[in-house]
């Protein structure tokens, strides 16, 4: 037997892998099979559920051309009966399907706590004042080329706690 294998895909996306066999040329014997013809269609009917048995898909019979030589110098073309089976490449990822989980379980979280209008005011930021703590009577001027956020502190904190508050800024980092 000659055996071809090619590989293919259709519109499905699905490669596909295929075995050329050559076609049984005479019948077989087998007990209860009588006559050419039944002999004939029992060789075939081997040569199928074998290949099936392989995974193979039966897919049609085909006669082809085939040049040969014959003698020194010439040749003759003879016909060949060959069977072409198919089945799905075991590499194709496209028979691929992913599995789905389940959503884990998850616990109720309580409710975050809102600040009430009573409570007491945080003592780590120092509250807004309108009143500038630079002295433009003593020369000093408002800072300028800053942002706004800057400008804001620079009024609100006092000289000697804003030199505190860095220190311990750059120590904490």
């Amino acid at each position: 037997m000659v055996l071809i294998d090619v590989f293919l895909c259709d519109f499905n996306m699905t490669a596909w892998e295929y075995k050329v066999v050559a076609a049984p040329a005479k019948g077989q014997k087998a007990r209860g099979v009588k006559g050419p013809e039944a002999r004939f269609a029992y060789a075939l009917e081997s040569v199928m559920n074998q290949m099936a048995s392989e995974g193979w898909e039966f897919q049609r019979t085909e006669t082809l051309p085939s040049e040969e030589r014959s003698g020194l110098t010439s040749s003759t073309t003879t016909y060949r009966n060959v069977m072409v089976f198919r089945r799905p490449r075991k590499d194709d990822i496209s028979a691929f399907r992913p599995k789905l989980l389940e959503r884990p379980a998850y616990e109720e979280l309580p409710a975050p706590e809102l600040a009430s209008a009573d409570a007491e005011p945080d003592d780590t930021t120092p509250a807004p004042s309108d009143e500038p703590v630079f002295h433009p009577e003593a020369g000093e001027e408002e800072p300028s080329g800053f942002p706004t956020a800057l400008k804001t502190r620079a009024r609100t904190v006092e000289p000697d706690k804003d030199q505190d508050t860095d220190e311990s800024e750059h120590a904490a980092q």
